[in-house]
């Protein structure tokens, strides 16, 4: 990656156990906090991290894996899902200008059509009321041609294309729509920004329309999305009518 030029301190490791334990680890060793963006990419990760304590898995060299560090000291703690918000919307707006039909299946996982093409996991250091840290961590399928794992549905960006694409610059495009993302809501109004990033989240959300299977601790149902809140809170109507309410983890799409 040396000779590609970043708007953004860049890090890159051969290997490691997860690009983001590597920089909350860096994060705590320096004496100075890092610069903001700092990233880390890796080609290989040994211990790749994904939601719900599951693993990511990448064929060696094959795939976008990196983590960076914000310092939102600006968003208060009840805030946090605006960050998981523009984050998965700067990824689904750069890989929507290679593909067409990618979605965010909530909170932020990335698809096309049915098939997961990209993960995201955000971890939070919080001051009192405040965000003090933030690391996200991020891996995106690129030129992995063939997956081995009993994860259900994955699918990389070369299977759909049919060509390899450049990891540098899907990642140079991402974190410059990340950037431009968080220094508007620094710089602009906050209320406005924040309400366009959640209008623009909802109209890319995953099986946005029409009723769809789900899972509960109840059982399996059919649902149709009427919205996500502000924290986050997925908000569902069933078939008979019933309003249900979700946090993170409580509920499955049943694919």
């Amino acid at each position: 990656m040396a000779d590609f030029q970043f708007s953004f301190p860049l890090i890159a490791l051969d290997e490691t156990h997860s690009t983001s334990n590597y920089l909350l680890e860096l994060c705590q060793q320096s004496v100075q906090p890092l610069e903001e963006f700092t990233t880390v990419t890796a080609s290989f990760q040994t211990a790749g991290k994904g939601q719900r304590g599951n693993s990511w898995e990448s064929e060696a060299g094959k795939n976008l894996l990196f983590s960076f560090v914000l310092y939102p000291k600006f968003l208060e703690a009840r805030q946090q899902f605006l960050l998981s918000q523009f984050v998965s919307l700067a990824i689904k707006e750069e890989l929507e200008s290679i593909i067409k039909e990618i979605s965010i299946k909530w909170p932020n996982d990335i698809y096309w059509r049915e098939k997961k093409l990209c993960g995201i996991l955000i971890e939070h250091q919080l001051c009192r009321s405040h965000i003090e840290r933030t690391i996200c961590g991020i891996g995106v399928n690129i030129n992995q041609a063939l997956f081995r794992s009993n994860a259900p549905n994955p699918v990389s960006l070369k299977q759909i294309c049919g060509r390899e694409l450049d990891i540098n610059q899907v990642l140079a495009g991402i974190m410059q729509r990340v950037q431009h993302y968080y220094h508007r809501l620094m710089q602009e109004e906050f209320d406005t920004v924040a309400n366009e990033i959640a209008q623009r989240y909802s109209d890319s959300l995953f099986r946005r329309e029409g009723f769809h299977r789900y899972k509960d601790v109840t059982g399996e149902f059919r649902a149709r999305l009427l919205q996500v809140e502000s924290d986050g809170r997925f908000r569902l109507e069933d078939e008979t009518g019933r309003e249900r309410s979700y946090l993170f983890k409580e509920v499955q799409y049943v694919l």
